[in-house]
């Protein structure tokens, strides 16, 4: 198979998104549109990736590497570079940046970092179109006017998409013939490098714009005797372009309706598909039921029968078959994950932190928090508590308003609850502290020792009741 490397244009101001931060860098569904691209590259095999950068070049270039150092083996299998893009004369003008990182012997594959949808399944179309010997490029038919994208002119008349391509036109540049034409270039082109160097060595800005454009060597291929082919796709989403954050915020709701589809198909029950937002990944066993506002990010698996309230938020957790989670409800795994064990109920207005693991049917209920916690089978924390770096045993009850104070102000410590403890309300368990099995803790105690199995324990002074006691009274104003 023939060597494919990637170039992604990322050089471009984004002017019109108004922001501070480079316009590849803002997020759509939960990631940066260049993390989109970047994977498309990766996911067809890509054995180099090289990032054209310009405006913000040091946070573009900081988050390609990033990337490449979070995706695990696929990621790590691409080399990635980055070259800049100074001054900025145009899409040629960037790629001739590129080339010299270019082995001759490969494909380039020319992908934009603002056009974020494009998928691997049709870059491997477009791929396998160039044979390692034609330029190819991936075209959009709308049926009606493409605005300012450029033209497609194609050597003959006709619907066929096996006619070679005689130029790209810019709209800029184009005539009302070349204007009324409905096919346009989408931007993404993959070419032999030994041909693509050839031709854009070509390149002149003698246009509109005094710009050195990449669709240029269209012609001059053409020209040169090579053929030019186009895969024409139906699918404008999957090329659109990101230019504002009007264009971000329609791509995103499309994108999520997508997703709500997809999750439908599936058997999954969305109380409303226009009020749900996946920024990760979303799997779902069978008979799983979402309802309203509710936010997915990182990775999220959802077992069979798992019911999601109103406006929960939920990061990077394994919920497991039959679990409740009431609305409002703030689950974030962090890089340690959450899991909710089977049948388990949760909320409403949880939060489970980083390392909490509940088991089966365990219960934690209202402004109830847990962190690094694990709980066994039964454990109940049904008001008002924290459970932090603890280890809850089975059956356990853990009353409203107590504590495990993990902290000491330097390091974090254990609190271990055996089997079958009651601990009541308002209670602090000072760590580190092990509460045997079976045992009780009287509310309002603080607990610094560790407890026997099956005792009562008490620590809180003694009441104390002063009869005809009177309360001071308010002074009165001079």
């Amino acid at each position: 198979m023939t060597a494919i490397d990637v170039v992604i244009m990322a050089a471009g101001k984004g002017t019109r998104m108004k922001s501070r931060r480079p316009k590849v860098l803002h997020r759509l569904a939960g990631r940066p549109m260049l993390a989109h691209v970047l994977d498309a590259a990766a996911a067809v095999g890509a054995r180099r990736c090289v990032v054209i950068t310009g405006h913000g070049a040091t946070e573009v270039e900081a988050f390609a590497t990033s990337w490449a150092r979070a995706g695990g083996q696929n990621h790590a299998q691409v080399e990635l570079q980055s070259v800049r893009q100074e001054p900025q004369l145009g899409t040629g003008h960037a790629v001739q940046q590129a080339e010299p990182l270019l082995p001759g012997d490969g494909v380039t594959l020319v992908l934009n970092g603002d056009v974020p949808l494009v998928q691997p399944d049709t870059l491997r179309r477009l791929i396998a179109l160039c044979e390692g010997e034609h330029l190819a490029l991936l075209t959009v038919d709308s049926g009606e006017d493409a605005g300012a994208y450029g033209r497609i002119v194609r050597a003959a008349a006709g619907a066929d998409g096996d006619i070679p391509v005689r130029a790209i036109v810019e709209a800029k540049d184009a005539s009302p013939d070349v204007l009324a034409i409905t096919e346009w270039y989408s931007g993404v082109m993959a070419a032999p490098t030994r041909l693509l160097r050839r031709y854009l060595a070509l390149l002149t800005d003698d246009n509109a714009q005094k710009e050195f454009y990449l669709t240029d060597v269209v012609k001059h291929a053409v020209a040169g005797g090579s053929t030019v082919l186009a895969l024409r796709i139906d699918d404008e989403v999957e090329v659109a372009g990101v230019n504002s954050p009007v264009q971000l915020a329609e791509l995103e709701r499309e994108v999520q309706r997508r997703t709500a589809v997809r999750l439908m198909e599936g058997g999954v029950r969305l109380a409303d598909p226009a009020r749900l937002d996946v920024r990760g990944t979303l799997a779902c066993g069978q008979d799983v039921e979402i309802d309203v506002g509710c936010v997915f990010e990182g990775g999220v698996t959802l077992g069979e029968g798992v019911s999601v309230g109103a406006h929960c938020v939920i990061a990077n957790a394994r919920i497991e078959a039959g679990a409740v989670i009431h609305p409002f409800t703030h689950i974030d795994g962090g890089k340690d994950g959450v899991v909710v064990g089977p049948g388990a109920l949760v909320g409403p207005y949880a939060r489970l932190r980083p390392g909490a693991e509940l088991g089966p049917e365990v219960h934690i209920g209202n402004f109830v928090e847990v962190k690094n916690s694990k709980l066994a089978a039964g454990a109940k924390a049904n008001h008002l508590a924290y459970l932090g770096d603890a280890v809850v045993g089975e059956r356990v009850n853990y009353g409203a308003g107590s504590i495990t104070a993990n902290y000491d102000g330097a390091n974090k410590h254990r609190t271990v609850i055996e089997a079958d403890v009651h601990v009541g309300s308002n209670c602090v368990l000072v760590a580190p502290v092990t509460l045997g099995a079976g045992g009780t803790v009287g509310a309002g105690s603080t607990i610094t020792r560790d407890t026997p199995a099956g005792a009562l324990s008490l620590a809180r002074g003694r009441q104390v009741n002063l009869p005809g006691w009177q309360r001071p009274a308010k002074k009165k104003p001079a």
